[in-house]
């Protein structure tokens, strides 16, 4: 069982993380300091560090050389994210942004124990590769290994046969595809097999940095350019410099920053808010949007010489609906993954299970799988996992075997009803309009049994904006 520290210093993050981590079979150990740490525990036996970035005393940097190798994950705020960045300069794995979702957590954790072992296994004389990011939901294929993702369908295949094309050049490339697809998972295979391989690949999800700070943390700012610039500081696209820079939900990206980002396509380089001068930058831009952005730039929204900018090579993810038997590869991949994690080797699909599988039309795509394998495996009481474990709501028995494979999301029933005539999006739609003035999103989110991250992804499916002022706008 891997042994994680978890150093930090807000008691109430410190002990909900541990119960996370006890209840998916980590060995867990905890401190509040770097100094309580070390006169505590031996810090180089520990599998994996979780450490906050701003601690009392020493930072948690400080325990990158103290962990004489242990992989070190960094928490921070979107506020420092720039100083995370810089811990991956100075050795750290990776970073996380708060506030940050059980899912989102427990992803990063598996990916860096997963690399660690897969580090430790390989022959001395090939260095491990470094796969998958936090937002990795299919894992490793047999058959696209050094791609990454799983599936064999003709879809799948034509976008292997692209990715192999254009990763080694230099070209911008624009992913499109709904939500849960696998964007970021394409966007690093992209970045891997690149010759800009060894050099950082920063990830940005443009909607969840907050307006007023997304210039700032792209580009830069200097000392005084704006209220509590209390000092000079490198943006995101300048820590990407070398390597790959990934945008994700770049549809969000407000007009001003859209200006920026085009002169860095440009020209290759960048102005620090509220600086007069200008610094190359040597950065590969990967976009992501499940929105149509050139409709966005015909009304206004989105920036059309951006778009065009964009739009050198664009690859469309296919929707898991669209994937044929690729649906039941990943859930099994997946189910192998949630049994590791709890220790079981016996469980199995059973047979209406694989055929929900098929049928259902997954609205949510990769994510919405995994989350429901997931919840099936922790609910399994016997080897076999029935259809009504995977909590997803289809007819089968109007359904012949394989008739609906493959059909659009609207032709399959793929409706969650809580009352006959009130589809889901319905009454997600009635739920959040009707309680988001006296509820926080953290509430509403855990009233409607999702993430955070997810609520706000289905608000961008149905154009439900989140409130400006108000309870609701809690960062």
């Amino acid at each position: 069982m891997p042994h994680i520290l978890i150093v930090e210093d807000e008691t109430i993050i410190r002990s909900a993380l541990r119960r996370l981590l006890e209840r998916n079979q980590y060995q867990v150990s905890e401190a509040g300091s770097v100094q309580e740490a070390q006169e505590r525990f031996s810090i180089p036996t520990f599998d994996l560090i979780v450490s906050d970035l701003r601690l009392p005393g020493a930072p948690g940097t400080e325990l990158i050389k103290l962990g004489q190798g242990t992989p070190v994950l960094i928490m921070t705020s979107y506020a420092s994210l720039r100083s995370a960045v810089d811990s991956m300069k100075m050795g750290a794995v990776d970073y996380i942004a708060k506030p940050f979702d059980h899912d989102e957590m427990l992803q990063a954790v598996a990916r860096i124990l997963r690399d660690r072992q897969s580090a430790e296994n390989a022959p001395a004389d090939r260095p491990a590769t470094k796969t998958g990011s936090v937002a990795d939901k299919a894992g490793a294929s047999n058959n696209n290994g050094e791609i990454g993702i799983i599936g064999s369908c003709p879809p799948m295949q034509d976008m292997y046969s692209k990715i192999r094309k254009v990763a080694p050049t230099d070209s911008n490339v624009l992913i499109q595809g709904e939500s849960g697809t696998g964007k970021e998972l394409v966007a690093r295979a992209l970045h891997n097999l690149s010759k800009r391989a060894k050099a950082p690949m920063i990830s940005v999800n443009c909607a969840a940095i907050p307006e007023t700070l997304i210039e700032s943390e792209l580009f830069g700012h200097e000392k005084g350019a704006f209220t509590g610039a209390s000092a000079g500081r490198a943006g995101l696209v300048e820590a990407a410099d070398g390597g790959t820079l990934f945008l994700d939900e770049i549809g969000e990206l407000p007009l001003e920053a859209q200006a920026r980002l085009l002169r860095v396509l440009q020209e290759g380089e960048i102005r620090r808010v509220g600086s007069v001068q200008s610094q190359k930058v040597d950065v590969r831009l990967i976009a992501a949007t499940h929105r149509d952005l050139k409709s966005l730039s015909k009304i206004g929204q989105f920036r059309e010489d951006l778009y065009y900018r964009l739009h050198v090579i664009a690859l469309k993810l296919p929707a898991l609906r669209e994937r044929g038997a690729d649906v039941i590869e990943i859930a099994n991949a997946f189910l192998a993954r949630q049994s590791a994690r709890i220790g079981r080797s016996d469980l199995k699909f059973a047979a209406d299970a694989e055929q929900a599988i098929r049928h259902y039309s997954w609205p949510g795509n990769v994510r919405e799988l995994e989350n429901a394998v997931e919840r099936a495996v922790i609910l399994c009481e016997s080897p076999e996992i029935s259809a009504d474990l995977l909590g997803i709501d289809i007819e089968l028995s109007d359904l012949e075997d394989d008739d609906f494979v493959g059909l659009p999301a609207q032709q399959g029933n793929t409706s969650h009803e809580p009352t006959e005539d009130l589809s889901l999006e319905d009454y997600f739609q009635h739920f959040v309009l009707e309680h988001q003035d006296h509820m926080t999103e953290t509430e509403l989110a855990r009233k409607l049994g999702v993430s955070r991250k997810c609520l706000w992804e289905r608000r961008q499916r149905l154009g439900i904006p989140r409130r400006k002022s108000g309870v609701a706008s809690e960062s």
